[in-house]
């Protein structure tokens, strides 16, 4: 049974990113405040549930939550900034579009930067934990709506360019995909700052 609350009291926003380890497409982040005292066994990481239970309560999390939002980082900003500060700012701009607004934060993982209230500078408390997304409600829905709506968005990309196979892999470094990007080059969709074909060399060259 997950937990609904680390911190007593106050308004808590759960967050967590989907999309860190792929080699291409944007990162993508939730940040989702619950009711207290929320219930939902259902609820847990989004990586032990089956894509359709995912999406189904994606409706849930979306109609329960006092508020939710997903932040996005591109792939052009995953090259400059890194991937780990990428999905920071990720979490970050899920935190700024909250119609609710939290005072204090709990973050699947072990890194996260301190987040000001964008209207007073105020800087919230926070707290990491690791494997969060499998021990709190609120993380476990944020990794749900991250990785939902980054899988909508890898879909979309699939129709553009097929052949990486990323309906199925989702922009991940399978065999498949590394195959597609030695054949066909890379798209303005990889992150260019990867190992995009596994030998330790980063591949310049776009498909067209």
């Amino acid at each position: 049974m997950l937990i609904n609350h680390y911190y007593d009291g106050l308004i808590e926003a759960g967050c967590d990113e989907a999309g860190r380890g792929c080699l291409a497409g944007s990162v993508y982040a939730a940040a989702v405040i619950l009711p207290a005292g929320y219930e939902n066994e259902l609820l847990n990481d989004s990586k032990q549930l089956t894509e359709k239970k995912r999406y189904q309560l994606r409706e849930m999390i979306e109609r329960d939550a006092v508020a939710w939002a997903v932040g996005i980082v591109t792939p052009e900003e995953i090259d400059k900034i890194n991937i780990l500060n990428a999905s920071i700012l990720a979490m970050h701009r899920a935190l700024d579009q909250l119609k609710v607004r939290p005072q204090a934060i709990i973050v699947d993982g072990n890194r996260f930067k301190p987040y000001k209230e964008p209207a007073d500078g105020q800087q919230l408390p926070h707290t990491t934990i690791v494997k969060g997304d499998g021990k709190y409600l609120s993380i476990a829905a944020a990794s749900i709506l991250a990785k939902t709506y980054r899988d909508d968005y890898m879909n979309q990309l699939a129709e553009e360019f097929p052949q990486y196979d990323w309906r199925s892999n989702k922009g991940y470094p399978t065999k498949k995909h590394r195959e597609a990007i030695r054949q066909y080059g890379t798209t303005p969709y990889h992150r260019m700052s990867y190992n995009l074909l596994g030998d330790g060399q980063l591949s310049l060259e776009f498909a067209d």
